[in-house]
């Protein structure tokens, strides 16, 4: 591969993989198809090989194109930031972060750092994205996006940051006499109707290990991906849930729900904190990191202090 490509033919590139057409790349530069097309088969040339196939639907990366697209969307991310660095005399964070966070944990922690964010950092824009913790390692690993906020069962791994520990409870409609107590045994669960996700899931086949080991039934009513509709269903049936604290905090302080912690033995899942290694590690994104820490921290405090 020849190392003379410049800039601007790798932002063709990006261009393309984006819009998926010759067309759309060329209207959007608002310069001719042919040009746009030259520059392809420049690009192509000093690549050494295909970067896109060519098909009745436009455009559609290759294999190589593929492994590319992260890292010079990467590359050419912290070139621009640089630029942006070298133009400015005080050092100030900004430009975008791109933060992933699964559901269950996402509230009020992202409310909380982006009100923190923009207040202390008003030149750097915030985006959300929301997914399995599967699916968060697979953005980050691609470098899709700049941070996750991981749920692990066990030990978080090689390189992220715990931001804690969260309680599994066993969550019921308002005024349910199961979780009125601050506490329920495991084994109390046996044959009680519930709600929970459907396989396969990471945390259905630990709960059903573990309804195996401790030689109980579960009673699954109704198999149920969405978080909010778990929660929604439960507040106007007699079923009930397994849910981690952070992802029904807000309702158990309005009274919408009720819950019990789960014990003998406790279930626990770990908050974790991951940065990309793909993408670049921008003052922006040091400072996001930290402003996610600080909040995470606060919010645990606020929950040991709640009944």
């Amino acid at each position: 591969m020849e190392t003379n490509i410049s800039v601007n033919q790798w932002r063709l590139f990006i261009l393309l993989a984006q819009h998926g057409s010759v067309t759309r790349a060329a209207t959007a530069q608002g310069i001719a198809q042919s040009a746009v097309s030259r520059q392809l088969s420049l690009l192509e040339r000093k690549c050494d090989g295909r970067l896109f196939h060519r098909t009745g639907r436009g455009l559609a990366l290759t294999e190589t194109g593929t492994s590319l697209y992260p890292r010079v969307l990467a590359w050419l991310d912290e070139a621009s930031q640089l630029a942006k660095d070298a133009r400015t005399s005080v050092r100030r964070p900004s430009g975008l972060v791109s933060i992933g966070v699964a559901v269950s944990t996402a509230r009020p922690l992202i409310k909380m750092v982006f009100q923190r964010t923009q207040a202390l950092f008003p030149d750097i824009r915030i985006r959300v994205v929301t997914g399995s913790s599967q699916n968060l390692s697979e953005w980050l690993q691609g470098g899709h996006i700049d941070i996750a906020i991981l749920y692990r069962y066990g030990r978080p791994n090689e390189g992220e940051t715990p931001l804690g520990k969260v309680d599994f409870l066993l969550v019921g409609p308002p005024g349910d006499e199961m979780t009125a107590n601050p506490t329920i045994p495991f084994k109390k669960i046996h044959r009680v109707p519930l709600v929970l996700p459907g396989t396969p899931n990471h945390f259905r086949h630990l709960l059903d290990q573990l309804a195996r080991r401790k030689q109980i039934e579960l009673s699954v009513a109704l198999e149920c991906d969405s978080l909010n509709l778990q929660k929604s269903i439960i507040a106007e049936s007699r079923l009930r849930a397994i849910i981690g604290f952070r992802a029904v905090e807000e309702e158990l302080r309005t009274g919408q729900l009720t819950a019990s912690k789960i014990v003998s033995p406790t279930m626990t899942y770990t908050i974790a904190l991951c940065n990309s290694t793909v993408r670049p590690t921008t003052l922006a994104c040091r400072e996001v990191s930290r402003l996610i820490r600080q909040c995470s921290d606060e919010l645990t405090v606020v929950s040991k202090s709640l009944p």
